[in-house]
C-alpha cells in the first residue's frame, strides 16, 4: 500500500504523540505510586488526577479558538515544551528532600496549563494533512500512541522503579519533551497553514465554535453522550491502581497495566491498517456495551490473572469506541472551524472525567470505610455500579436519531 506524502508527515507527527505519550505515561505511573505509598488514600490519588485535568479542560476551549487564529504548529511547540517546565519544579522539590502532595499539585497543575494549548492544534493540523478518507486510519494510529501510556510506560516504570525511584522517570519524560518539540519543528516547516477565521475578536471566536458544535444537534447530542461516558470511564481509570495496589506491588501493577493496555495495541494496530468504513454508530454502540461489561466483570474478581484478562478486553474496544467518535464528529465540521470546535468539544466531552476525579476517590474511600474491606474493594464496588451504567447508557446509543443521521450525512 502507497503511503501518501502528507501521511508521512502525520506519521512523523504521531511518533512525536507517541513519544509524548510514553514520558507522560512514566510520569503518571510513578507519581501515582509515589502518592499511594507515602499516604494510602483513593482520594489523593484522584485529587492528582483532577488538578492534572481540570485545566486542560477549562481552557480547551480558548485554545480552540487559538488554534484556528495563529500557527497551529507553533502553539504545539510552546505547549508541548512548556508543560516540561512543570516536571521540572517536581523533579527540583524531590532532590531537595521530597515532594509534598501541594508541591507536586503544583507542578502537575503548571504542565497541564500548557499542554491545554496542546491538543485542539493537534487536532486540527489531521485535517490539514489528511484527507476524509484517511481520517479512520489516522484514528486507529492515534489510538494506538495514547495506549502507549498504559501498554508501554507502566511496564517501563515498574522496572525501573526496582533499581531507581520516581525521580529517574520524571528525568525521562522532561527529556521526551525535546524529541517531540523537534518532531513538531520539522512538520512546521513542511506544511502551509492553513488557518481560516472569520472573526477578528477571541470572544466570537468562542462563539463561533458554539455555533458550529450546537447549530449540528447530532453532534451536540454525540458530544452530550460522550461526556456521560467519560464519567464513567474515568472512575475505572482512578480506582483501577489503588485496587492492584492493595493486593501487589508496584511492579507487579506495571506488568498487569501493560498487559491490560495490550488490547489498545491489538485493536490500535487493525484500526491502523483496516479503519472502519460504515456502521459507525452501531460499531460505536456495541463497543461501548461490552467495555461495561469488561469494567463490570473487572470489578467483581480480586484474582490478579482474571483482572487482567477483563482489562485486557476493556481496553480492546475502546479505540473502536474512540474511532467512531472522532470519525462522526470529524466528517460533519467544516475544515475552517475544526480548531475552535474541537476545542469545545474536548471541553464538553470530557466534563464527565472532571466529576469522576473529582469524587470517585472520596466514594471509593467512604464504601471501603461502610464496608470494612478496605479501599480497594471499595473502589471496586465503585466501578462495578460504573461498568452497569455504562451498558445501560450505550445500548440506547442507536434509539437517537440525531446520532444515526451524521452517518447519514457523510
Amino acid at each position: 500500500m502507497k503511503i501518501g506524502y502528507n501521511f508521512k508527515k502525520f506519521l512523523l507527527l504521531w511518533s512525536g504523540e507517541l513519544i509524548s505519550q510514553v514520558g507522560g505515561g512514566l510520569t503518571s505511573f510513578g507519581l501515582g505510586v509515589y502518592i499511594f505509598q507515602k499516604i494510602g488514600r483513593a482520594s489523593d490519588m484522584a485529587l492528582i488526577t483532577l488538578i492534572g485535568f481540570l485545566p486542560t479542560i477549562i481552557l480547551s476551549v480558548p485554545a480552540g479558538v487559538l488554534a484556528d487564529k495563529h500557527d497551529r504548529r507553533l502553539l504545539m511547540v510552546i505547549g508541548d515544551g512548556c508543560s516540561g517546565m512543570g516536571i521540572v519544579y517536581i523533579l527540583w522539590c524531590m532532590m531537595n528532600g521530597g515532594a509534598t502532595l501541594s508541591q507536586i499539585c503544583i507542578g502537575v497543575f503548571i504542565s497541564s496549563v500548557f499542554s491545554s494549548l496542546l491538543e485542539p492544534s493537534f487536532r486540527a493540523t489531521i485535517n490539514d494533512l489528511l484527507t476524509k478518507d484517511e481520517f479512520s486510519k489516522a484514528s486507529g494510529l492515534l489510538s494506538l500512541a495514547g495506549s502507549a501510556k498504559y501498554l508501554l510506560s507502566p511496564i517501563i516504570a515498574g522496572v525501573l522503579l526496582t533499581i531507581s525511584d520516581v525521580k529517574l522517570l520524571l528525568i525521562i519524560d522532561i527529556c521526551t519533551f525535546i524529541l517531540t518539540v523537534i518532531c513538531t519543528l520539522i512538520i512546521r516547516k513542511s506544511i502551509k497553514n492553513k488557518n481560516i477565521s472569520t472573526s477578528d475578536h477571541f470572544l466570537s471566536g468562542l462563539k463561533d465554535g458554539w455555533k458550529v458544535v450546537y447549530g449540528n444537534r447530532g453532534v451536540f447530542f454525540l458530544v452530550i453522550l460522550a461526556g456521560v461516558i467519560t464519567m464513567f470511564m474515568g472512575v475505572f481509570q482512578v480506582l483501577a491502581v489503588p485496587i492492584f495496589l492493595s493486593i501487589t506491588d508496584s511492579k507487579t501493577l506495571g506488568i498487569v497495566e501493560t498487559i491490560c493496555a495490550s488490547g489498545m495495541l491489538v485493536s490500535g494496530i487493525f484500526l491502523g491498517i483496516r479503519g472502519i468504513k460504515r456502521n459507525f454508530v452501531k460499531v460505536l454502540s456495541i463497543s461501548l456495551t461490552f467495555s461495561g461489561i469488561f469494567i463490570l466483570a473487572f470489578g467483581i474478581f480480586e484474582n490478579v490473572l482474571i483482572m487482567c484478562i477483563f482489562g485486557f478486553f476493556f481496553f480492546l474496544t475502546l479505540p473502536f469506541a474512540n474511532n467512531c467518535l472522532d470519525y462522526l464528529s470529524r466528517t460533519n465540521i467544516p475544515d475552517e472551524y475544526q480548531g475552535r470546535a474541537w476545542g469545545l468539544i474536548g471541553f464538553l466531552s470530557q466534563l464527565g472525567y472532571v466529576v469522576a476525579y473529582s469524587i470517585s476517590g472520596k466514594i471509593a474511600d467512604y464504601l471501603g470505610i461502610i464496608t470494612e474491606k478496605g479501599v480497594g474493594r471499595g473502589s471496586a464496588l465503585l466501578i462495578i455500579i460504573s461498568g452497569i451504567c455504562l451498558v445501560v447508557i450505550s445500548l440506547c446509543i442507536p434509539m437517537i436519531k440525531r446520532i444515526n443521521e451524521l452517518e447519514n450525512n457523510i
